[in-house]
C-alpha cells in the first residue's frame, strides 16, 4: 500500500473530501525514535491531519501542527509541504510516567492549545491557536476549521504502529453548486461507519467505494507522500545566531566547538570556533573550507 493521498468529491453538490494512507514515511519518523506504543499512535494521526490539512488549504509553503500539552506530552508536532513531504517529533514531558500500552489523547496531552501555522514561500505567516478542549486530535482540528476557516469540516483519524490514515469531508460555500441539499450530512453519516481496520487497511478506493459506492464520486490522481526533512546546515545555523553572541562564546569556551542535530532526521551538524565566529559576523555565510 503505497503513501499518497487522494482528493475525491460528489457530483453536484459543494462536498469534497481526501483520504490518506501512510505507511513508509511513518516508519521513517517512528525508527529514529523509541516512544512508547501509545505515543507512536498519536503521532500517525498527527502525520495523517497534516497531510490532510496541507493539501486542503493548497498551500505553496509549509504547514505545521503543535500541540502544546501540559500532560505526558509536552510537544508533538508534524510538519508539511506541497511536494509531499513529511516530519514530525514527539517531546515527553520531564518525570512523565509514560503509558505502558493504550492512553487517550486527553491523557498524553492534558490542557493546552494546538498551534497551525501556515508559512507560504511569498507572502505573510499565519497562525491559528485552538484549545485543546475535545476528547480526540481529530475533535481539535475541527474546531479549527469552524473557528478559522469557518468551513463545515469532519477528520476520522487513526493509526496502530504500523499505519497510519485519515479522511475528510468538508463542505464548501458556493451554495449555487449544489444540487443535492442533503449531501453533507449523508456524507458524514456514511464516513462515522468507517472502522479503523478499514481505514487502515483497505486501498482508498476501496474504501470510498465501501462508503459511497450509491453516490456518484469523482476521484483526482493520488499524489505521493514520503519521509522529508527540511534541516540544513543554514536553518541551524540562524536558530544559533538567535541564541546570541554571549552564549555561543561561553559554549565554546567551555566545549571548544559546538556539536548540534535535527530533532526530526537526527542529522548531525558540527561548528568549529572558526565556523561560530563567521557566524556572528554573518549567519548566511558558508563555512570556511581548506584548500
Amino acid at each position: 500500500m503505497s503513501d499518497q493521498i487522494q482528493r475525491f468529491m460528489f457530483d453536484h453538490t459543494n462536498v469534497r473530501g481526501e483520504i490518506v494512507t501512510l505507511s513508509a514515511a511513518y516508519h521513517e519518523v517512528l525508527d529514529r525514535h523509541a516512544y512508547p506504543p501509545a505515543v507512536n499512535e498519536l503521532l500517525g494521526e498527527l502525520l495523517a491531519a497534516v497531510a490532510l490539512l496541507t493539501d486542503t488549504v493548497k498551500l505553496d509553503g509549509t504547514l505545521s501542527i503543535e500541540v502544546r500539552g501540559r500532560g505526558i506530552l509536552s510537544l508533538l508536532m508534524a510538519e508539511s509541504n506541497p511536494g509531499g513531504e513529511l516530519r514530525a517529533i514527539a517531546r515527553i514531558a520531564e518525570d512523565a510516567v509514560l503509558p505502558s500500552e493504550y492512553a487517550s489523547f486527553r491523557e498524553l496531552v492534558g490542557e493546552g492549545q494546538i498551534v497551525i501555522t501556515l508559512d507560504p514561500r511569498e507572502g505573510h505567516r499565519y497562525q491559528g491557536i485552538v484549545a485543546l478542549d475535545q476528547e480526540t486530535l481529530s475533535g481539535c482540528l475541527e474546531a479549527y476549521f469552524s473557528q478559522s476557516e469557518q468551513l463545515p469540516t469532519r477528520l476520522w483519524l487513526a493509526a496502530n504502529g504500523e499505519r497510519a490514515g485519515g479522511l475528510l469531508l468538508q463542505r464548501l460555500p458556493e451554495e449555487s453548486q449544489n444540487q443535492d441539499v442533503d449531501a453533507w450530512d449523508r456524507s458524514v453519516q456514511l464516513a462515522d461507519t468507517i472502522k479503523t481496520e478499514e481505514l487502515l487497511g483497505l486501498e482508498q478506493r476501496e474504501v470510498l467505494h465501501r462508503l459511497y459506492h450509491e453516490e456518484t464520486v469523482r476521484v483526482f490522481d493520488p499524489k505521493a507522500l514520503r519521509f522529508g526533512c527540511t534541516c540544513s546546515r543554514e536553518r541551524m545555523s540562524y536558530a544559533l545566531h538567535t541564541l546570541g553572541q554571549e552564549e555561543l562564546r561561553d559554549i565554546l569556551q567551555e566545549q571548544g566547538a559546538i556539536d548540534t542535530q535535527c530533532h526530526f532526521c537526527h542529522t548531525k551538524y558540527h561548528y568549529t570556533a572558526a565556523d561560530i565566529e563567521i557566524l556572528l559576523d554573518d549567519p548566511e555565510a558558508p563555512s570556511p573550507t581548506i584548500h
